[in-house]
């Protein structure tokens, strides 16, 4: 044996004991973790106030977008609204500002990258630096693998995920420059496990939860504790992008339903936000159950909804 391998085999053993001393260490910590976070299930949570912060939606003019404009238009922020349908951006805006709010419109399609950012110096230089970053605009087609179109697999990764690259690269640097701020990834229950007949969505919404927690764990090593982050992850929400929806297990929700949670969580700044609630646990348990007892469980769900079957089309 020579002296290189004995200096290998020695280094290698210290730093197993250098791991096994550091868990050792973690231990109580971990503990003190799991013990404070159960007693803060019993104690209310201190709510921010957002009065006055410059608040930026995309997808604004429908569904979850526009109800999250008219809370945030209810706690007196100032609304950019982005959307790539003019009338439904309009009726929203007309709403805002019904309700107090100051609210700025622009018809952004936020499938192409260069639109955002000419969009986002628009923003810069007629409104403000926003402060809080909403990344909701999304698109969904109820279709199997074959019968979805390759533009519209590219479309839903344009808009599901690229999008929030471009909108977080070009609004991120002010809120850096005053450690200050809040990026929303709105994301989907469907981000963390597969619905049969939503392959595109599924994935672009797999890929929002990943950006989530990069991009928060991102910021906590780059010391910007001030900027905060949040991902939403509902079960089916009644917007009419999918066509009659049901679950034997769990509810098809409201808008107003989604988006009272959506709001609580950012207003605590909780990380994520899941709803129901619930549906955290139950995702929780499907990680340590067999294959079996999971295809078991989804069959059990017998999850529906309007789809296009055409994997039985003959492929060019």
């Amino acid at each position: 044996m020579t002296g290189k391998t004995k200096y290998t085999q020695s280094s290698q053993q210290q730093k197993r004991i250098q791991f096994f001393l550091a868990s050792f260490l973690l231990l109580p910590f971990l503990l003190v973790c799991i013990v404070e976070s159960l007693l803060k299930l019993f104690i209310p949570k201190k709510r921010k106030s957002v009065t006055g912060e410059i608040v930026l939606i995309t997808g604004a003019g429908h569904g979850i977008g526009r109800q999250t404009a008219y809370e945030f238009a209810k706690l007196k922020c100032k609304l950019v609204l982005w959307d790539i349908n003019k009338h439904g951006l309009e009726e929203t805006a007309t709403e805002c500002k019904r309700l107090g709010a100051k609210a700025h419109t622009f018809v952004v399609d936020c499938s192409n990258r260069e639109d955002i950012y000419s969009s986002a110096k628009k923003v810069k230089a007629e409104v403000g630096d926003v402060s809080i970053l909403v990344n909701n605009a999304g698109v969904v087609y109820t279709s199997d693998l074959f019968a979805t179109q390759d533009p519209q697999i590219e479309k839903t990764f344009e808009v599901n995920i690229l999008a929030h690259f471009w909108t977080t690269k070009a609004f991120l640097p002010e809120m850096m420059k005053n450690n200050h701020g809040h990026i929303v990834t709105v994301a989907s229950a469907a981000g963390h496990t597969g619905v049969p007949f939503l392959l595109a969505y599924c994935s672009s919404k797999f890929a929002a939860v990943g950006f989530h927690r990069a991009l928060t764990s991102e910021l906590e090593a780059l010391g910007k504790t001030g900027i905060k982050t949040s991902c939403l992850c509902p079960v089916f929400v009644n917007t009419g992008f999918t066509k009659n929806p049901s679950t034997r297990i769990w509810p098809v929700l409201e808008t107003d339903k989604v988006v009272r949670s959506l709001i609580d969580g950012i207003l605590t700044d909780k990380k994520m936000i899941f709803v129901p609630s619930y549906i955290n646990i139950s995702l929780t348990i499907e990680r340590f159950l067999p294959e079996r007892a999971v295809a078991a469980i989804n069959h059990v769900q017998d999850i529906h909804f309007e789809a296009v079957i055409g994997h039985k089309i003959k492929m060019k």
